[in-house]
């Protein structure tokens, strides 16, 4: 008896070890997908931009010549932006988390908010556009501006930076909060030297991650009337704008095939400047990691 359980087990055993590695190898062929199409991806973009990439590239105007066609004004457009974006969404997002989190009673109210905070987050773009378009563009008549713009990329990805904040503030073990009420700390007290501390990490990742799809969306921008090409560089928070995505849908819309050399120079710029945010964001938070 004992001889035909043991066979049992090893069989079972047997049959389970076959299914790991089955799924292992599923999972790793998964990986290795996305791996190879990322590669390909940046082989295209590099071997066909890098030719094009110069000190003139970044300090030219657009232009309809291929050969004198510069990112300058969408740059520097899509820093303004940002200036713009990051404060509003970030103060805005990180304040709504701490409320809902530390304020806020839990009940069904509160539970309808975050349950419809979290699908904002997977509505898309154009609908944000066309939200922005009726209030900042025609109700407060702000046109076509960085600020309106600025308003309306802030409306996009603040679900994220909610849904990522509240997630982070939820990470932070209740024994601090109970350390800090016990020494006689307020309750803001707690949340500003205790709390927010602790979560920065969590939410500088979820605020970076959404400060990316930001700079890199072009369908709000689209639907609120950015233009394509400027020739000049804005000075101020109201002034009209183009931005780095909006630049390299015009130029991989183009038919001349020298424009898709430019679009992909382009691209490369996106990315180092998405690179750079996200250096920022993992300084910080290994800096903050080593603190708590």
């Amino acid at each position: 008896m004992r001889y035909i359980e043991q066979q049992a087990v090893v069989k079972r055993m047997n049959g389970r070890l076959i299914a790991n590695n089955i799924f292992k190898y599923l999972f790793l062929a998964a990986t290795l997908v996305a791996l190879v199409a990322l590669v390909i991806l940046l082989y295209r973009i590099v071997s066909q931009g890098m030719g094009h990439l110069s000190i003139e590239f970044l300090t030219n105007f657009a232009s309809r010549f291929p050969e004198k066609a510069g990112i300058k004004a969408a740059l520097v457009g899509s820093l303004w932006l940002m200036l713009v974006v990051a404060p509003t969404s970030i103060i805005l997002g990180v304040g709504s988390a701490i409320y809902l989190e530390e304020y806020a009673k839990q009940n069904r109210i509160t539970t309808f908010i975050r349950m419809n905070i979290s699908n904002l987050a997977g509505v898309p773009s154009v609908v944000f556009g066309l939200l922005g378009l009726t209030i900042f563009v025609r109700a407060m008549a702000l046109g076509n501006s960085i600020l309106a713009a600025g308003f309306t990329m802030s409306l996009l990805i603040l679900p994220v930076i909610v849904v990522g904040a509240q997630e982070a503030i939820r990470s932070v073990p209740n024994e601090l909060r109970d350390a800090s009420f016990g020494m006689g700390a307020t309750k803001w007290q707690t949340i500003v030297k205790i709390i927010l501390p602790a979560a920065i990490p969590g939410i500088l990742t979820g605020s970076i991650l959404a400060l990316s799809r930001a700079i890199g969306e072009t369908a709000p921008l689209i639907v609120i009337g950015v233009p394509v090409i400027i020739q000049f560089l804005p000075v101020g928070v109201m002034d009209t704008f183009t931005a780095l995505p909006m630049q390299i849908y015009d130029w991989s819309s183009r038919p001349q095939p020298e424009f898709q050399t430019v679009a992909a120079a382009g691209i490369m710029v996106l990315m180092a400047v998405l690179l750079f945010m996200n250096s920022i964001a993992v300084i910080i938070r290994n800096k903050f990691d080593k603190r708590y």
